[in-house]
């Protein structure tokens, strides 16, 4: 317990000093182990890890996802949502905030990546808002926000981890997540309606498009809809694993772009060269958090922690309101990959033994991750965001992200009373 005690501090030294995660939880975690059990064992752990890791079948969704993405970002895809959602509210105050998270919605059920939804959608978003005199801060907390959906809706890389700890069936816990998303958006179009309600200088309307307009829009998402029915209807039918459904998502997503004719050679390969960056941080990070999972199984603090627990005799709704706790604390320091594989396999025997449902449980924590990507110090979404706008403070977009934040709260409320939000979709799958 006293080395992992010092891991800890040794983790959060080196991220406040800059060292991205999966390094520094790879090293701390190595360190921590070997003064445990030797330098020798340590390094057949690290191997072995990083071996299973690159080449599990399950993780192989995750280039996919990823690709996918990439893939309607670069053929300007992200741009036909936006404006197809800016058509019909735009005109409202508010309206292009709301079109952001419409299109950050649609955009999250043809990507894996929440950063790819917030580059595309910073890039897209952001100059409207500002030609039409929005806040800066809550036009950035917006698309920060918006992009929190990517793990949520699926296809979800977040999804794919807790499935592969907990072995919970994939194509269940996707369904799970979609009635949750469309709970999460309309909490989100709540909150930006009550903010520009009380203080209207923040999101002025802007222009009311024509129906003739609205509907050419439409025209122009007709075949991201397609897609996205037919993987997620896929995998709800049978017909298609996770698996086969991100290999159908990627090739209609290229195939889309071609018939564009919006993939040019240099799109192409710079499409390429940010989805093999996307992958491979993503796969840093995952492998990091698992020799540090090692270094908390062989402390023995995993076992004393749900011993712990376990004592105080929680019912299930004070145990979910400690959990929550737990998650936003860690949320201010770690993403949400690396909270997923260091808290799942401590937590997850706790509330299997609660009577908690493990596909419930898993929607609980994406949303709860989720809010980690966007409050401070750590939060990744708002990092991105503010590097991607130029001349916003920190304090700015923190106060344009805090409405979304107590919608996320209320969201999770909603989710607690009544469960059947979350699985009556799995409960009807065959």
């Amino acid at each position: 317990m006293i080395v992992l005690a010092w891991a800890f501090v040794a983790l959060f030294a080196l991220l406040f000093w800059g060292v991205p995660l999966g390094f520094g939880m790879g090293l701390v975690g190595a360190a921590g182990f070997a003064i445990i059990v030797g330098w020798v064992p340590t390094l057949h752990v690290i191997g072995q890890i990083a071996y299973d890791s690159v080449l599990n079948y399950n993780l192989s969704v995750v280039p996919l996802f990823v690709l996918m993405g990439q893939l309607f970002a670069h053929s300007r895809m992200a741009d036909e949502l936006y404006d197809a959602s800016y058509a019909f509210v735009g005109h409202m105050a508010g309206g292009m905030a709301i079109a952001t998270i419409f299109a950050c919605g649609a955009f999250s059920a043809v990507s894996g990546s929440s950063l790819a939804c917030a580059a595309a959608m910073t890039a897209v978003a952001a100059p409207n808002m500002k030609k039409f005199n929005y806040d800066d801060g809550f036009a950035a907390g917006t698309i920060a926000a918006g992009s929190t959906l990517d793990i949520l809706i699926p296809p979800s890389i977040v999804m794919v981890i807790y499935a592969i700890l907990t072995q919970v069936e994939l194509g269940k816990l996707m369904i799970a997540g979609f009635l949750p998303g469309l709970v999460l958006i309309a909490f989100y179009i709540v909150a930006i309606v009550v903010v520009t309600k009380v203080w209207p200088n923040l999101g002025p309307p802007g222009q009311r498009s024509p129906w003739s307009v609205r509907l050419a829009r439409l025209k122009e998402v007709w075949a991201m809809v397609v897609l996205f029915a037919i993987s997620l209807g896929g995998i709800y039918l049978g017909v298609f694993t996770p698996t086969e459904a991100a290999g159908v998502g990627a090739f209609g997503a290229f195939a889309i772009a071609v018939a564009r004719r919006r993939l040019t050679r240099q799109a192409f390969l710079r499409m390429l060269a940010d989805a093999t960056t996307t992958t491979s941080t993503i796969f840093f990070v995952v492998i990091g958090a698992l020799i540090f999972a090692n270094l908390v199984t062989v402390s023995g603090a995993g076992e004393a922690i749900q011993s712990w627990v376990r004592g105080l005799g929680l019912s299930q709704m004070e145990l979910m309101f400690a959990l929550l706790g737990i998650y936003i604390l860690l949320g201010c320091v770690l993403d949400a990959s690396a909270m997923t594989v260091l808290t799942v396999p401590i937590f997850y025997p706790i509330i299997m033994q609660a009577g908690i449902d493990p596909i419930w449980f898993g929607i609980f924590i994406i949303i709860v991750v989720g809010i980690g990507l966007i409050h401070p110090p750590m939060g990744m979404l708002l990092l991105i965001v503010k590097s991607l706008i130029p001349g916003i403070s920190m304090k700015e977009l923190l106060k344009g992200v805090a409405p979304y934040l107590v919608a996320d709260a209320a969201a999770i409320g909603l989710m607690i009373a009544y469960p059947q939000i979350v699985l009556v979709l799995p409960n009807l799958m065959p």
